[in-house]
């Protein structure tokens, strides 16, 4: 059965951070993920994810100074010990929380410099994560992000993000599929699952074109992860989506997917 993560930066805001873990719980989630957790002591969010019995599936690596527009580091010429500066804090708190897999944002594409220099910064930087990474036994993912969210973002689609991977060569690498950024970038999203699927460590889902619940619009989710059930897939779904009118009254879509797979023999 497919595994669904609640991303306690999009749902759950009801209730202040470090209470949406148990909410999480109580609708039923096994597994967490969030955006940026550094306001919070790695301690006291390990201490809510027992006490609730989930597990922390995912956390970003700090992007920079976001207030000023940065959207991660890797890409950066001249950045680079900020960028390794930033994936060991990501370290710090996926040791503490036991999470197995950390997200490093590429970053705007700056002015002045050319795409072959960002691209070849990104693939030293992936290399150098991968390998502090896999000493904790953590691996790195990296997300294509469509450029009407975040414009200006460096990596856009799943064969960029494939090509990068296997120019860094670092095992304890892999992509983190979006399939809301998929969908509005590349489209065609069950090709590609089938085509990336050994490069994919993680997933995440919303409702495209508004970013809801995976329960309207133009993606038809069923069919899309009946096609994961089909290729095994056995990691976590984020579920990163902004709740029409509040996260547990939205759930009846997660619901119903629980209800039909439990029915099905085998």
């Amino acid at each position: 059965m497919l595994k669904f993560a609640a991303n306690l930066s999009f749902l759950y805001t009801e209730v202040e951070f470090l209470s949406r873990f148990a909410a999480a719980a109580r609708d039923g989630f096994q597994g967490v993920e969030c955006l940026f957790p550094y306001d919070h002591p790695a301690e006291e969010i390990a201490a809510r994810l027992r006490d609730s019995g989930l597990e922390q599936v995912l956390l970003n690596c700090p992007p920079g100074d976001w207030s000023a527009g940065e959207r991660g580091l890797a890409i950066l010429p001249g950045r680079e010990a900020d960028c390794l500066e930033s994936v060991d804090r990501a370290l710090e708190y996926a040791r503490v929380l036991r999470c197995p897999r950390i997200h490093m944002l590429a970053g705007i594409v700056p002015g002045g410099v050319s795409r072959s220099a960002l691209r070849a910064t990104y693939v030293a930087n992936i290399r150098r994560a991968g390998e502090r990474a896999a000493e904790s036994g953590v691996t790195v993912v990296i997300e294509p992000i469509n450029t009407r969210d975040i414009p200006g973002y460096f990596l856009n689609t799943q064969s960029e993000a494939d090509a990068i991977l296997g120019e860094a060569g670092a095992p304890s690498a892999g992509i983190q599929m979006d399939l809301y950024h998929c969908q509005i970038m590349e489209g065609d999203v069950a090709t590609k699952i089938r085509r990336y699927f050994a490069r994919i460590r993680h997933m995440q889902i919303a409702g495209v074109p508004e970013r809801h619940e995976p329960d309207a619009g133009e993606v038809n989710y069923p069919y899309l992860f009946s096609v994961l059930e089909e290729l095994g897939y056995a990691g976590w779904i984020g579920c990163e989506y902004r709740p029409r009118a509040g996260t547990t009254a939205g759930l009846g879509w997660l619901q119903s997917w629980r209800r039909q797979a439990a029915a099905r023999p085998g």
